[in-house]
C-alpha cells in the first residue's frame, strides 16, 4: 500500500458505562467509517473534509449522551510512524475475500433466474460500495478488485441483457454530424453502460434532435434506424473499443478531454480495463436509476444529468491523449 505522508484526524471518545445502546450505536458508526483504532476510545481517519464532518457529528453525538470527545488535527512524527498509522487501513485482506466471493458467486451465475442475478448484483454492489468507502489509500489490490466486479457485472449484465455485440475489424470512417441530423436511432432496450452512454454522446455532441427507440432484439431495428451497440448495427464495437468510442472516432470528437475520460470509464465499466476511481459511483448511480425508471426514455433522461456532470469534471481533468485514428 503506498504511504501518503498527511495529517490524521484522531477522535478520542469516552460514554458513561451505563449508555450501552448509545456506546454500541457509536462504535457501529466508528466500524462503518473504516477508522483505525490506536487503543480503546481513540480512533484514526485521514484528514479529508468529509471525514471531518462526520467524525464532528459523531463527536456531538457522543456529548449529548452525556460523554466526552476530542477532535484533533495530528500529524507522525516520522515516516515510520506514517507507515504505521496508513497501514491501519489496508484493504488488501478484505478486497481478496471480496473477490473471492466474487469467483464463487460467478460459478452459479449461468444456473439463476433473472430475479435472482438482480439480487446478487444489489447485495455485492452493496459490499463493493462498502469496502471502496473506506478504501482511503487505493493500491494494487483496488485495481485488481475494480476489475473483478466489473468482469462480475460484465458477466452477469450479458445475462439479463442477451445481444451484447462482438468486436469486429471493420475501419472507423470519419463521417459528417451534419448528415446525421434529426435522425432514427435505435439500440437494444433496458439501457446498461454502454448504451445509454452513447445515446447521450448521440444526443448532446451528434444529433441534438434524434429520436430514440428501443428494441426488444436487434432484428427488431427499422431499416431507416441508426442502430448502435448491437451485431450489425451502424455504430458498434470495433477492435477494443466500445461503442461509445466508435461514436467518438467516427464523429471527430476524439480531441475531446472530457468525453475522452468519459469514453475511458464507459470502457472500463463494458469491458474492463484500467482504473477509472469514478466508475463504481457511476454504476451504482445507473443501477439505482434503472431500477426506478418507468421506462428507458425516464432512464436516458436522468443519466443524462449524470453525465454532464462528469464531462464537466473530465473537462477540467489535465489534458488526456488524443484518440487513435
Amino acid at each position: 500500500m503506498k504511504t501518503i505522508p498527511q495529517n490524521w484526524l484522531l477522535l478520542v471518545v469516552s460514554l458513561p458505562t451505563d449508555s450501552a445502546t448509545a456506546r454500541m450505536r457509536i462504535w457501529r458508526a466508528l466500524k462503518n467509517l473504516g477508522c483505525g483504532a490506536l487503543r480503546d476510545g481513540a480512533y484514526l481517519l485521514p484528514d479529508r473534509a468529509a471525514q471531518q464532518q462526520q467524525l464532528s457529528e459523531l463527536a456531538a453525538e457522543t456529548l449529548r449522551e452525556g460523554g466526552s470527545a476530542w477532535l484533533l488535527t495530528v500529524q507522525a512524527q516520522s515516516k515510520s510512524d506514517n507507515e504505521a498509522y496508513c497501514s491501519l487501513f489496508d484493504r488488501s485482506a478484505e478486497m481478496t475475500q471480496f473477490v473471492e466471493a466474487l469467483t464463487r458467486m460467478r460459478r452459479t451465475l449461468d444456473g439463476l433466474a433473472p430475479a435472482d442475478i438482480n439480487r446478487a448484483l444489489r447485495k455485492l454492489r452493496r459490499e463493493y460500495d462498502a469496502l471502496c468507502a473506506t478504501d482511503y489509500f487505493p493500491s494494487q489490490a483496488s485495481a485488481l478488485t475494480q476489475a473483478a466486479w466489473m468482469d462480475f457485472v460484465h458477466v452477469a449484465e450479458a445475462l439479463l441483457s442477451p445481444g451484447e455485440p462482438e468486436a469486429t475489424n471493420a475501419q472507423i470512417v470519419l463521417l459528417d454530424a451534419a448528415a446525421f441530423q434529426g435522425r432514427l436511432w435505435a439500440t437494444r432496450r433496458h439501457l446498461w453502460v454502454d448504451r445509454v452512454a452513447s445515446a447521450w454522446l448521440i444526443q448532446r455532441f451528434i444529433d441534438p434532435q434524434a429520436h430514440f427507440i428501443w428494441l426488444d432484439k436487434p432484428a427488431d431495428c427499422p431499416p431507416d434506424a441508426l442502430g448502435f451497440d448491437f451485431d450489425q448495427a451502424s455504430f458498434t464495437h470495433v477492435g477494443d473499443r466500445v461503442t461509445f468510442e466508435v461514436l467518438l472516432a467516427s464523429f471527430g470528437l476524439g480531441h475531446d478531454t472530457g468525453l475522452l475520460r468519459l469514453g475511458a470509464m464507459v470502457h472500463t465499466l463494458d469491458v474492463g480495463g484500467t482504473f477509472v476511481p469514478e466508475a463504481s459511483g457511476f454504476e451504482a448511480m445507473l443501477s439505482g436509476a434503472r431500477q426506478r425508471a418507468k421506462d428507458d426514455d425516464q432512464l436516458l433522461q436522468e443519466i443524462s444529468l449524470v453525465l454532464d456532470a462528469l464531462y464537466q469534471h473530465f473537462s477540467s481533468e489535465p489534458q488526456a491523449p488524443a484518440l487513435p485514428a
